[in-house]
């Protein structure tokens, strides 16, 4: 049995058989599965000999209608779609930068049974502190967190000593350094792949709020919580 067929009944199992009834001629939540793989197949990148990185970050976007079927089960159903992504991913031996996560999007252009597969590789992120940032203190957002600047100076890269960590093949062990003092500094500590801030690359430059900083293939914003 495939995993396309596996999915299937599982899917059905979970909803107590509720999409049978729920689904005719528009979009099937197999077809939503097949999506992903195909999405998975077509950006798979080789980064590394032995390494093909593929997209975790998926939102589907559907019709109006479609929309308003797929959102009641909209949580063991994206629950399903991930576990089938990562699935697939260990048959394909391909590897993610971070947590796999899928999400429904409306898009009213969109005609009933049609829908689109938007993806994006993102790494995963982690803070040495352990400290939760507060909305009052000057902090990057990333994958759906959030990170404090200390005081001071605070590293970010790929290697095990930064003090916020990227698993990114595309960010260096020491990538960049912010500075947080009577304002704040970002300053690239000569990457391989450099730092941009807005779209331009930089060597050092004052951040200001809202600012979006991307290494390797990761975007960072930077709020000032002031």
């Amino acid at each position: 049995m495939g995993l396309l067929d596996r999915f299937e009944q599982q899917v059905d199992k979970t909803v107590n058989g509720a999409f049978a009834k729920a689904f005719k001629s528009e979009v099937q939540p197999v077809e939503l599965a097949a999506a992903i793989q195909h999405n998975m197949d077509d950006r798979a990148a080789i980064v590394s000999r032995g390494r093909t990185v593929v997209p975790n970050s998926f939102v589907v976007e559907l019709s109006q209608e479609d929309f308003d079927r797929l959102t009641v089960y909209a949580e063991p159903l994206q629950a399903e779609l991930a576990g089938l992504a990562r699935d697939y991913a260990e048959q394909q031996q391909y590897s993610f930068l971070g947590p796999v996560t899928v999400h429904f999007q409306l898009d009213d252009q969109l005609t009933t049974g049609i829908s689109h597969v938007v993806s994006e590789a993102k790494a995963a992120v982690s803070s040495k502190s352990g400290h939760v940032a507060s909305d009052s203190e000057p902090r990057l957002v990333a994958a759906g967190g959030e990170y404090p600047l200390a005081s001071g100076t605070t590293r970010i890269g790929r290697g095990a000593d930064a003090d916020i960590r990227i698993d990114d093949s595309g960010v260096s062990r020491h990538h960049v350094d912010i500075v947080v003092g009577r304002g704040v500094t970002i300053r690239d500590l000569g990457s391989t792949n450099g730092t941009y801030v807005d779209g331009k690359r930089i060597t050092e430059l004052a951040l200001r709020d809202g600012a979006t900083i991307k290494v390797g293939s990761t975007t960072l914003t930077f709020r000032s919580g002031r």
